[in-house]
């Protein structure tokens, strides 16, 4: 399977398309761990994260033909795993409401205290308290290292609509990791 590494993801699609069904182990490989890491930061459950990311894997397997190989593959399975991810926070409802007191509109430079190093215990458990709307597009981008660009194809909503949920999500952060 070594020589399968070489393979970009568009092209093991093709290659499973045309009935190497096997290299598809490589994109399993390739995805887990990164849409794992991305779910759990949604749904705040490793169990139910891993469910999703199966869910998720076998999804994009079986509507394989409905990707366009043109476009990158990577956001085409975070936006199925985000889907997934959606669907079981809809279906057991925990959503958390924005406080009150935030001011959306201050200008204060909060990337810099953003940056700044937190233990990852105190992060993560910061993450978990802002509704998903502002923790995906912060997972997507600071865990997984995804464009305004891929994160806007991934959530589908405009890159304007990604800044203006970074900005939120940054204060969000700032305010209850100050708290806690």
């Amino acid at each position: 399977m070594s020589e399968t590494i070489k393979y970009t993801d568009e092209e093991i699609v093709e290659k499973v398309r045309s009935n190497d069904r096997d290299i598809y182990a490589v994109i399993i490989e390739r995805y887990k761990n990164a849409l794992l890491r991305y779910t759990t930061s949604l749904v705040h459950d490793e169990d139910m994260a891993s469910h999703i990311v199966q869910d998720s894997l076998i999804k994009a397997y079986t509507n394989l033909n409905g990707f366009n190989t043109k476009k990158k593959f990577s956001s085409w399975i975070y936006r199925i795993a985000h889907n997934e991810a959606m669907n079981m926070l809809k279906k057991y409802q925990r959503e958390v409401s924005i406080p009150d007191d935030i001011d959306f509109e201050s200008d204060e430079d909060i990337t810099k205290d953003f940056e700044k190093k937190e233990t990852s215990l105190h992060v993560t458990e910061c993450l978990r308290s802002i509704p998903v709307i502002y923790s995906a597009p912060l997972s997507l981008y600071y865990l997984e290292a995804m464009s305004y660009e891929e994160i806007s194809d991934i959530l589908r909503i405009p890159m304007g609509t990604v800044a203006t949920r970074m900005s939120r999500a940054k204060k969000l952060m700032k305010h209850i990791c100050q708290k806690n």
